[in-house]
């Protein structure tokens, strides 16, 4: 399924290897809108390195992460070779969550570290760390999933439709990015620059 995402016609992959914090993006473009906007802001931001995959304007097609196999994208490949840790950012919509964020994957420590930078950042907001907490199709734990495939694993973070500036609670709002998403960006960003302990001298990038 993915190979066949990949060439489909306006789909989009970019990589970027920077250092070795890296940002991921499975579903950006119409599918999870803005999640590729914020995962690359945060990357170019920190100096991280940055996976996407967009799809093009009337094509929603949702593979499910786990699918998302580094055997059928050299630049996948890289980016998973090339980084320690990695944030897949991610959307959701669910009732009576419009402003809770969830952080699953298996690096838990991560999760922590990067729910305390949102914290500072958007106080508006819920950060659930807490695995049990997050619906369990939510929670990112597929040992395949790729946020997972780095040296050190990953977090899947979640975003609901208000801090990626989607919904009514804007409607009234003049320009792009909203002030959300713009503090979503800082915190992340933050988070990266923070973790990070070591940086490749070179910078590969790809554009398909």
């Amino acid at each position: 399924m993915f190979a066949e995402l990949l060439a489909h016609p306006g789909v989009e992959e970019q990589v970027e290897l920077r250092s070795t914090f890296g940002f991921l993006a499975f579903h950006g473009g119409s599918l999870e809108r803005v999640t590729d906007e914020v995962a690359e802001a945060a990357a170019e931001q920190a100096d991280a390195s940055l996976y996407v995959v967009r799809q093009p304007e009337g094509f929603r097609w949702h593979v499910p992460s786990q699918l998302f196999d580094p055997a059928e994208s050299p630049a996948l490949a890289a980016f998973l070779e090339h980084v320690d840790v990695a944030v897949a950012v991610h959307g959701y919509g669910r009732a009576e969550h419009w402003t809770t964020l969830l952080l699953g994957g298996q690096n838990r420590p991560l999760a922590t570290h990067v729910a305390t930078h949102l914290r500072a950042t958007l106080p508006e907001y819920e950060m659930v760390d807490e695995v049990d907490r997050i619906p369990a199709a939510l929670r990112g734990l597929h040992p395949e999933n790729p946020v997972n495939l780095p040296a050190r694993g990953g977090v899947q973070l979640e975003l609901p439709p208000r801090v990626r500036g989607i919904g009514p609670h804007w409607d009234d709002h003049q320009g792009r990015p909203v002030p959300h998403t713009v503090a979503l960006v800082d915190g992340l960003a933050a988070a990266a620059t923070s973790w990070d302990r070591g940086r490749r001298p070179h910078r590969l990038l790809w554009w398909v």
